[in-house]
């Protein structure tokens, strides 16, 4: 999957403009919260200026383009839903790295050392462990999941 093909994926779960008050991102719309971005005029955000950041922040900075192309949406994805750095020391885990959050060489080496579709299973089981430690969790829990189980269905 590639940038352009992720992006309606995104924004489908991620919706519109939002402002719930226990969301600790803040409001956000098409996702892009106000937390992450406090300069952004979040209730105004084109969708083009979200694919901007997200392609900018996101997608390159998990180096998704490097990555094998099933793992790619899931690793983004949780960047997106869960921060870059947790994104990475996830994927990790999943091959048996140093969770340092850096996607370094020795990184690559190892997810790309292991079989794809079995990659995208152990990130998805270790991205729903992640999730399910959250204070958050009891609040924004079930869309998390259902948002896990939307991973699962499309790759």
């Amino acid at each position: 999957m590639r940038f352009n093909d992720a992006m309606p994926l995104i924004i489908e779960f991620e919706g519109g403009y939002v402002a719930d008050p226990r969301d600790p991102g803040g409001e956000t719309n098409f996702g892009i919260s106000k937390r992450a971005y406090p300069n952004e005029d979040i209730k105004n955000l084109t969708l083009s200026r979200a694919y901007e950041l997200y392609k900018r922040d996101y997608w390159d900075a998990v180096k998704a383009d490097a990555l094998p192309a099933p793992v790619r949406f899931p690793v983004f994805d949780m960047a997106i839903n869960s921060g870059v750095r947790q994104a990475i020391k996830t994927l990790q885990k999943s091959v048996d790295a140093v969770q340092d959050g850096i996607l370094g060489p020795n990184t690559m080496q190892a997810v790309w050392g292991v079989d794809p579709q079995r990659l995208v299973s152990r990130f998805l089981g270790n991205r729903l462990l992640f999730l399910t430690s959250l204070t958050t969790f009891t609040t924004f829990g079930r869309g998390w999941t259902k948002r896990v189980a939307e991973n699962l269905t499309r790759i």
